[in-house]
């Protein structure tokens, strides 16, 4: 199973985004857990439990470079999404980017 974090600004967002990835993973034969949080929660969430990837929302990607250490300190990847993935049809971009972290083929 796949566990994606999706930070934005209070989390909700981006339900719809959430829904979306869990559905394309299907589509695509993978196990995807995923869930939305506000970025002030992202250490929280780090810490109680393992997530295999961040992926940052578009309107919150100025604070990207501040998420990156801690990320990083966990040794999970993260990345800012594009715009047109921030949707419930962005779903095929989401994948592109798990690519990027190399959590996927």
């Amino acid at each position: 199973m796949l566990r994606i974090l999706l930070t934005c600004s209070g989390g909700m967002s981006s339900a719809m985004v959430v829904n979306a990835l869990i559905k394309e993973g299907k589509n695509r034969g993978l196990e995807i857990e995923s869930k939305a949080v506000g970025t002030a929660d992202v250490a929280k969430e780090l810490d109680s439990s393992k997530w295999d990837g961040i992926l940052v929302a578009p309107q919150v990607r100025h604070m990207l470079d501040g998420l990156k250490p801690t990320a990083e300190a966990h040794g999970v990847p993260i990345v800012a999404i594009k715009p047109q993935a921030y949707s419930p049809l962005g779903a095929k971009y989401l994948m592109e980017h798990l690519k990027e972290m190399n959590l996927i083929d």
